[in-house]
């Protein structure tokens, strides 16, 4: 067979030397620079060659004599324009920048006068500053290039990483795109080959400091995330309180605060009883009484009255702040950073009239079909990163998808400030769920303070497992059903190392949260309880007839969750209108929820109470009955209790405020269960002759209506979320007792097996379709039946062939076209000639097309190239090339962004081996030959989902 490989092209130099820095060194060059402006990258593609002399990312070049002497002009593309400052000097040490490379000998008056001139990046500045203008933005640390790190360091000729280099050059991934896990894997093994070469005490040292990295960053996380956890439940409470009235003795206190008890250890809500006093505690009506109160009348209104009214008020206010917070702080068109992709940021959303969008062209505003090389993009999906319970997203986000700000430090301080204020607003909604969210967050942001993470993709979903292990950890109180919770429901990459960690980081904030003691009881969680008597062989049968419901229950929820989502909150009035829709479920939540003791309380004191186990003691809000007229009416308010909590959560799940589902739902399956419950025991008090009481002695309360409501909500959480073996360890710790294991579990798998024989895809899966996030499902079995590989590969997708001029100008429109198309996320393939058709010689990636493209934009006639060399020959004449200064450059020698040994797979293969290379290697595209190794087409991720998607829609 012939050799395929085209000889490397000569060298293009810059002919004006590039300015020198402070320090007498030149700046690092353009390839391995870190990311600029992305409207600015996008206005050089747009207009190729029309720019001013030197202004390839900095300020534009004006003559030496504007400036005062000793002064120079802004480092170039790839630098972080701001102000000249100390600051801005400090941060400028720690990105790579290019220099100031003319426009290749093309002066002014070359150029039309009759087109616009482009401004610098400096004059673009105030427009990202207008859309991002905020606290977070302002401490945003510039980011560094993707791979300057691993590339920089690579001068060694070892086998190992000469083969790594053939890889390519990855700059960072735009946000919705996919990451490319095989090359963040190969990186991450050079970097550690490097550090394990060092024998020297210092370079032991330096091991051992890497391996302690990870131990520190998930010490961190899970400290942070319990302190916040501890904040958001002092401040829930308050808040929670604050609709029925305040604390004399200290605004800022809560009930359970104002109002102690005797028993310190029984401290909750549940200890107040109505006839108990607490003179420190001042309800509205009193405060506002005096003055109006005209007998048992206020203002001639009755009491109770005046008592909803304010509950109202306060509770509307609450959730009308939370949903204000979540729209202005995360909506998802207002997070553009500098890796975000220039082509697709500008369209990100076009509805909205904002400056930086004027004049530019979309498909909200024409029809008509783009002229060559005019951008044409759909806007994306609009999203409220705070809203929700963040675990669909989160899924989503470890399985290798990239949603830039999702997990910064704007979202976090609003789900944190929202979450308090939409659960003490009463809303049908939890914040257990939110915590795994927020926990992602703290490890995002403490991650990126340490290289090895910031600039490394994979490596940085490691530290999001173990911070969704914590979240749980401080949610429920249950560090192993945290780590259990985050391999079997949200981790897509689970080696032993991150299950230690992960164990460790929820440990920590289980430990933490435990000494922080939010509720003033030495607990981490309101409706923690315990059983002192254990269940008999009779009580399986009810435990299964707990299941079915919770299977029954949760799939008819999540069903109906759904389709209220799509038709109504989607396709009508309140789709545009979300702040409208959070004040009428607010007040039809308050209307519904005021008059019944059991619906007014807050989630974790219902559940609490429906869980607690009678005693001569405590009443437990009246649900520890034994006559027959109390039992009656105790049923019926439960029974009220369970169909309000089921229809509000129904159409409360999705709001635009931080809402969780964990709690709602085991209220719901508590109530039946305490209802099942509570139907026995006084069954077994009027018949205990009858057969299925045979094991009770007597006199011996042998029914605990309190088992039956933790088994029920266990059973019905499993309905809705699907989750099995970690919900029944959360269980086991909830209750101190591994008594009730065999009941719980056995409840927990009736509950799945009925749920997804009715509706297959859980409450976080529905959500995952609903937003149309690019998921793949690892756990789903398809049905291939007669298709291989080719009915599934793109042919149509762009090539790029070597022997043809690939001018500047011809691959920016290729580019375009590509992204006009939906094609952004991919790339293109890179052909030669052979003797059997076309060879495949390498692969490059749109994003790092558009970085490369972006550099040489002075030139739109000027031949680009790519070449087929070994790994030896791409060091010597590629990387070196990069870092050794004196070496001169080839900006348009595009070889180093090239995917050399990209993932191939025959035309004829079976479609399950696709399945696999995208699961299992988490390949972001792979290469389809044809049996005599020409090429044959291209099969990306995005588009593998959209085929998936197809074969579950027939299916």
């Amino acid at each position: 067979m012939a050799d395929t490989r085209v000889p490397p092209p000569p060298i293009v130099t810059d002919p004006v030397s590039p300015p020198r820095s402070d320090d007498g060194t030149q700046p690092h060059a353009g390839p391995l620079s870190a990311p600029s402006s992305p409207l600015w990258r996008r206005r050089r593609l747009e207009h190729l060659g029309h720019v001013r002399t030197g202004s390839l990312g900095g300020d534009s070049a004006p003559n030496s004599a504007t400036f005062a002497p000793g002064h120079r002009p802004a480092t170039s593309y790839g630098s972080f324009p701001s102000p000249i400052s100390k600051r801005t000097t400090r941060s400028r040490k720690r990105v790579f920048t290019l220099p100031q490379l003319s426009t290749f000998g093309i002066s002014s008056s070359h150029r039309s006068p009759s087109r616009e001139t482009l401004t610098s990046p400096r004059e673009e500045e105030p427009l990202l500053r207008g859309r991002q203008s905020n606290f977070f933005e302002s401490i945003r640390r510039p980011p560094s290039a993707y791979d300057a790190d691993w590339a920089a360091a690579q001068h060694s000729s070892s086998a190992t990483e000469d083969g790594a280099r053939a890889n390519g050059i990855r700059v960072w991934y735009s946000s919705f795109s996919s990451v490319d896990w095989l090359h963040d894997a190969i990186k991450d093994s050079i970097r550690l080959l490097r550090l394990r070469r060092r024998r020297s005490i210092r370079g032991k040292m330096l091991n051992n400091l890497d391996r302690f990295i990870g131990w520190l960053v998930v010490t961190l996380v899970g400290f942070i995330t319990a302190c916040i956890a501890w904040l958001i439940v002092r401040s829930e409470g308050w808040l929670f309180d604050l609709k029925e009235g305040y604390c004399s003795d200290g605004w800022w206190k809560a009930k359970r605060f104002c109002c102690p008890m005797l028993n310190d250890d029984e401290l909750s809500f549940s200890t107040l009883a109505e006839d108990e006093v607490c003179p420190a505690w001042t309800p509205w009506m009193e405060a506002l009484g005096p003055a109006w109160q005209i007998g048992n009348k206020w203002i001639g209104l009755e009491r109770w009255t005046i008592e909803y009214i304010a509950f109202t008020v306060v509770a509307c206010l609450l959730s009308f702040i939370s949903c204000m917070l979540t729209i202005h702080l995360t909506k998802s068109t207002t997070f553009v950073t500098r890796k975000d992709s220039g082509l697709y940021s500008a369209t990100f959303d076009k509805t909205i009239s904002t400056p930086e969008l004027e004049g530019l062209p979309s498909k909200h505003a024409s029809t008509s079909t783009p002229d060559e090389g005019q951008l044409d993009v759909t806007p994306r999906k609009l999203m409220y990163f705070a809203s929700g319970s963040g675990i669909p997203e989160i899924k989503t986000i470890l399985s290798g998808f990239v949603i830039h700000g999702y997990l910064g430090g704007r979202v976090l301080f609003t789900k944190a400030v929202g979450l308090a204020l939409s659960v003490a607003s009463g809303l049908s909604l939890g914040k257990e769920g939110p915590f795994v969210h927020i926990a992602c967050c703290v490890g995002n942001i403490v991650s990126r303070f340490f290289p090895k993470y910031e600039s490394n993709e994979g490596k940085r979903r490691e530290i999001l497992s173990a911070a969704s292990a914590a979240g749980v950890a401080v949610a429920f109180g249950a560090p192993i059903g945290g780590v259990l919770f985050s391999l079997e429901e949200v981790s897509y990459y689970f080696p032993p190392k991150v299950m230690w960690r992960s164990f460790f980081c929820a440990l920590i904030a289980a430990v933490t949260l435990k000494f922080l003691d939010p509720f003033g009881t030495g607990k981490i969680v309101l409706f923690k309880v315990t059983y002192d008597k254990d269940w008999h062989f009779l009580e399986l049968f009810v435990f299964v007839f707990l299941g079915i419901f919770g299977g029954v229950y949760g799939a008819y929820f999540s069903r109906l969750n759904y389709l209220w989502s799509k038709h109504v909150r989607g396709k009508t009035w309140l789709k545009t209108h979300p702040a409208a829709e959070v004040f009428l479920v607010t007040l039809l939540t308050t209307g519904l929820c005021f008059l019944n003791r059991y619906t007014r309380m807050g989630g974790p004191e219902l559940v609490y109470n429906l869980f607690a186990e009678c005693s001569s003691t405590k009443g437990h809000e009246g649900l520890c009955v034994r006559e027959r007229e109390e039992v009656h009416a105790v049923l019926g308010a439960i029974a009220v209790t369970l169909l309000v909590k089921g229809a509000l959560t129904i159409i409360t799940f999705g709001i635009k405020v931080p809402a969780g589902i964990f709690i709602p739902t085991l209220g719901v399956g508590a109530c039946f269960g305490r209802i099942v419950g509570l139907a026995l025991q006084t069954l077994q008090t009027q018949r205990p002759d009858l057969a299925i009481f045979s094991f009770c002695k007597p006199g011996e309360d042998c029914i605990i209506p309190g088992v039956y409501a933790m088994v029920g909500a266990a059973a019905t959480l499993s309905g809705v979320t699907r989750t099995t073996v970690s919900l029944a360890v959360i269980m086991f710790e909830l209750t101190d007792s591994l008594t009730y294991a065999l009941p719980v579990s056995l409840a927990v798998l009736v509950a799945k097996t009925i749920a997804d024989r009715i509706e297959p895809k859980g409450i976080y899966d529905l959500v995952i379709e609903l937003n149309q996030l690019p998921y793949l499902d690892s756990k789903h079995q398809y049905v291939w039946g007669a298709l291989m590989v080719a009915d599934v590969t793109d042919r149509k997708v762009d090539i790029i062939r070597v022997e043809q001029e690939n001018t500047v100008q011809s691959l920016r429109d290729k580019l375009i076209n590509a992204v006009n198309e939906g094609a952004g996320d991919s790339g293109f393939p890179i052909l030669a000639p052979g003797e059997d058709g076309d060879k495949l010689i390498g692969y490059i990636g749109a994003n790092e097309l558009e970085h490369a493209l972006s550099i040489v934009a002075e030139r739109p006639d000027a031949p680009c190239h790519f070449h087929h060399a070994t790994a030896h020959d791409l060091m010597n004449s590629t990387i070196s090339s990069l870092y050794n200064t004196p070496v001169p450059q080839d900006l348009y020698d595009f070889s180093i962004y090239m995917d050399q040994a990209p993932l191939t797979v025959a035309a004829h293969a079976p479609l399950e081996l696709v399945q696999q290379l995208f699961v299992k290697l988490g390949a972001r595209y792979v290469i389809v030959l044809n049996d005599d190794c020409s090429y044959h087409g291209v099969i990306d991720r995005k588009a593998w989902l959209r085929f998936l998607h197809g074969l579950e829609e027939k299916e």
